[in-house]
């Protein structure tokens, strides 16, 4: 067997920055095994899979150890390999049935645009093991100090998200990440208000617990960030920043149920609002995996 396979930068318009994400494009789907020996020979923070259904395209994400539940860059590199590739016409919706239920992505003025399900956050205790592992001692703090930095606590269904006092504060962080790995959470998103125009809000992404001690950027985590920040400063649509080292450039903004089209998410009806999550990605490279004796 052999698979074409396409690793996409994706939250960003040039190479060797933004978060980069294998593409599988395949005629049938694979086997589980299969994509998780890919996802770990990849070595990239996810692979994702993905072959056509009636409505559009069956997706799935694996980082090398584990298959999750919702994938922002992957899914915006799986759009931009569709079109790219010609699997789908310029123009044309990239519909996606994942284990988050239906996503799409639309072609806007040379971003991607992809429609997501809100995650809500709610308001949760700064534990002392979060504050030890989101804070490293090297540097001699103490525990009430680093406390200090921390404005607010909230949690969605997988992660904690944690405002912190200033952007300087976020990029100063040094996670314990085995400390981390112990915490009853799939990841930490740590924020703040953004110091310079026009971004609006800043972030990173730590979860070691799936093997990624930081996310260069990431999508999913946006769809707590988007309704968290719209309700500090009160706008619907912002500009976010994702600060790791490779860095990446995020538009995000609420969709309210009245404004969601019928039929934008593969002819499924919603009542709930949902965001907007939106970025950039280029093609870095394309090859073939030769699979035969795979067992």
């Amino acid at each position: 067997m052999e698979i074409t396979i396409t690793q996409v930068d994706a939250f960003t318009h040039k190479p060797f920055a933004g978060n980069p994400a294998a593409v599988c494009v395949t005629s049938e789907p694979l086997s589980n095994e299969l994509m998780q020996a890919i996802a770990l020979e990849m070595n990239l923070s996810e692979t994702a899979f993905l072959y056509p259904i009636a409505g559009g395209y069956h997706l799935r994400w694996f980082t090398p150890h584990i298959e999750v539940d919702l994938c922002g860059h992957a899914t915006l590199a799986s759009a931009h390999v569709l079109w790219s590739e010609g699997h789908l016409a310029n123009g044309e919706t990239a519909r996606f049935n994942t284990r988050s239920g239906w996503l799409s992505a639309t072609q806007q003025d040379g971003w991607i645009a992809m429609n997501f399900p809100l995650q809500p956050v709610h308001t949760a205790q700064a534990i002392p093991a979060l504050i030890k592992a989101l804070f490293s001692q090297e540097n001699g703090n103490q525990d009430s100090g680093n406390q200090e930095n921390i404005r607010a606590v909230a949690k969605n269904d997988t992660n904690y998200l944690i405002e912190l006092c200033s952007e300087q504060a976020l990029r100063d962080l040094q996670p314990d990440f085995s400390a981390m790995s112990q915490l009853p959470v799939q990841g930490v998103i740590a924020t703040a208000k953004a110091e310079r125009e026009p971004v609006d809000f800043v972030s990173r992404y730590f979860a070691p617990v799936v093997g990624i001690n930081e996310d260069p950027v990431t999508g999913s985590a946006h769809a707590s960030l988007t309704p968290y920040w719209q309700a500090k400063l009160g706008k619907s649509a912002m500009l976010a920043h994702q600060v790791s080292a490779r860095g990446g450039v995020i538009r995000v903004e609420i969709i309210s149920a009245a404004e969601i089209a019928p039929g934008e998410a593969a002819g499924k009806t919603t009542t709930e609002d949902r965001v907007s999550i939106s970025g950039q990605a280029v093609t870095l490279m394309q090859g073939t995996l030769f699979v035969a004796n795979y067992q």
